[in-house]
């Protein structure tokens, strides 16, 4: 039963995130056996639950989790923290590094590879063995750095259940063979070696697939098809810019905030994983919620 409180709670999540009623009774109809099945495993497993949250950019990943730890919150009682792949990108220094060593690609932030995936490893770590009084990493896309330290959250208690959602969290690594075709204009025309969709790969068979299995339960949020991510990332994006506390000035160099056409070619960068997950993915996940070209919960 939805306490007042509750209630409360979700009147709040619908209009910060300008959603109607009908995407609140979907999604609940559609994860309500899901949360009843992880708040059973947590009495099982005397230690923190993990979940794992897939779905290409702007389809609504932060949304979904922050639902989710509501409920999980003030009706199931269980302490959640959400947490993005995002906030673990690795500075521009360090990717214009790995542009120069490597390829010139890297540069730009997103595919595995650009991420700091040993403080990621860490902070599961820290989130498993319930440590306290430590900063959760933060990055600020609007100048596409980490933000300043002291922005960080503090974790101050131990939490139940963790999630974790990013756009390529839980994608398995390609064949040799599926690497060889380039699929759009930036590979075909930037990578005819292989050497940024090969090291990409390496990275997530290395690095990222062994942190899979730190998950007890994974949710995909599937997309018709990866036509809809320019939209959806433009809307992301715009949504970016409003929200920005400060007011951002095009012509300032400390805005990194994309217009239409930059978004155009950012997306490029994801294509190759977000149709490989959006046709492998779907096999292998606890909870698959299908979305239509709006983003409703089909």
């Amino acid at each position: 039963m939805i306490t007042k409180q509750l209630k409360k709670y979700l009147s709040h999540f619908l209009t910060q995130h300008q959603l109607d009623e009908e995407y609140l009774l979907n999604l609940s109809k559609t994860v309500s056996a899901f949360l009843r099945k992880l708040a059973q495993l947590k009495k099982d497993k005397n230690a923190p639950i993990f979940i794992g949250i897939n779905g290409c950019q702007g389809s609504g990943k932060s949304t979904l989790a922050e639902y989710v730890a509501l409920i999980l919150n003030h009706e199931y009682h269980l302490s959640t923290m959400s947490c993005s792949l995002d906030d673990f990108y690795l500075s521009s220094k360090q990717r214009e590094k790995l542009a120069n060593v490597i390829h010139p690609l890297l540069k730009t932030r997103g595919v595995p590879g650009t991420h700091d995936i040993e403080l990621l490893a860490s902070t599961l770590e820290k989130f498993r063995q319930q440590k306290v009084n430590w900063s959760l990493t933060k990055f600020d896309k609007s100048s596409d750095n980490p933000s300043v330290k002291t922005l960080w959250p503090i974790i101050n208690k131990a939490y139940d259940v963790i999630i974790i959602e990013g756009w390529c969290w839980g994608t398995l690594p390609q064949s040799n063979v599926e690497l060889t075709r380039g699929i759009n204009a930036l590979e075909s025309n930037q990578d005819k070696e292989l050497i940024w969709r090969s090291y990409v790969n390496q990275q997530l068979k290395e690095y990222y697939q062994p942190l899979y299995q730190k998950m007890d339960l994974w949710v995909m949020l599937q997309a018709p098809s990866f036509d809809v991510v320019y939209q959806w990332r433009l809307e992301q994006e715009k949504k970016l810019q409003h929200n920005n506390n400060q007011l951002l000035n095009k012509k300032s160099s400390n805005n990194k905030i994309m217009d239409s056409k930059e978004i155009e070619h950012f997306i490029q960068h994801f294509q190759r994983l977000t149709e490989h997950a959006l046709e492998t993915l779907p096999y292998n996940v606890d909870l698959l919620i299908k979305l239509d070209k709006n983003r409703n919960v089909i």
